[in-house]
């Protein structure tokens, strides 16, 4: 026997906004620091840029953790 299917909630929908705002003012950061950013070595631009490309992941956890459980951390392992 399938277990039911749950409602959605409101976390999804506002999670998904969430990530896309994180996105939007991630790149305009770093899109405002492509003068200073250019002006540096080429080796120097591509550790910055894979740095800035991959940074933003961070705070992806604890949010989609949140979209699932409506709480920040983890639930425990049993």
């Amino acid at each position: 026997m399938t277990a039911p299917l749950k409602q959605p909630t409101w976390r999804k929908p506002a999670g998904m906004l969430a990530i896309l705002l994180i996105i939007l003012v991630w790149s305009i950061i770093v899109v405002s620091a492509s003068d200073f950013i250019g002006a540096q070595h080429i080796a120097v631009q591509s550790v910055i840029y894979l740095v800035a490309g991959v940074i933003w992941i961070a705070p992806m956890r604890p949010l989609m953790i949140w979209m699932e459980t409506g709480s920040f951390r983890a639930p425990p392992k049993t």
